[in-house]
């Protein structure tokens, strides 16, 4: 299986993913593709739109712990911090982004029951992470002016170079 990263300049990435259903196949083959993806690139977390599909669903991983979860939502939030960020998405930019310190968060695991979990630190963060890539929110978004500024041109080859994967994609 040769799952391809969605860049930044993909419309995938801008939209908001739809609710999971049920866990059926094609949500298991996600977790499954997301789980791949995770170890491979030693990424922290990733979403279904990264990987081209439109669903809410997130992954995260940290010291060989793996967290799936199917419509994800926050339930308790506490504390807030300021830290620099990356995404699989937009390589070799780095935001800063505030994000809740501790979250309790709710969705529905691989197997379709639905779970809660309390987590803090870098888990925390890569859940908010990934929640965003749900509701089309990428980190360049949290960016000031002079940031994107700075980052513009880069921003844009990853967008030229999008605009031609997918070009060589539907040609198929």
């Amino acid at each position: 299986m040769n799952t391809w990263i969605r860049k930044y300049g993909d419309p995938i990435l801008r939209k908001i993913c739809h609710p999971v259903e049920k866990i059926g196949k094609l949500e298991k083959q996600i977790f499954f593709q997301m789980a791949e993806v995770l170890f491979k690139s030693q990424a922290l977390g990733i979403a279904a739109p990264q990987i081209g599909f439109s669903q809410r669903i997130i992954a995260v991983r940290t010291d060989g712990y793996l967290l799936q979860l199917a419509n994800p939502f926050i339930l308790e939030k506490e504390g807030e911090s300021i830290l620099t960020e990356g995404c699989l998405s937009i390589p070799e930019v780095f935001i800063k982004v505030p994000r809740f310190e501790k979250i309790k968060i709710q969705g529905l695991d691989e197997t379709g029951k639905k779970r809660t979990v309390k987590v803090e630190g870098i888990l925390a963060r890569a859940l908010q992470h990934e929640i965003d890539h749900l509701n089309g929110i990428l980190i360049i978004d949290y960016a000031t002016e002079k940031k994107k500024e700075k980052i513009m041109h880069r921003l844009n080859q990853i967008a030229e170079h999008t605009r031609m994967l997918l070009k060589i994609k539907n040609r198929k």
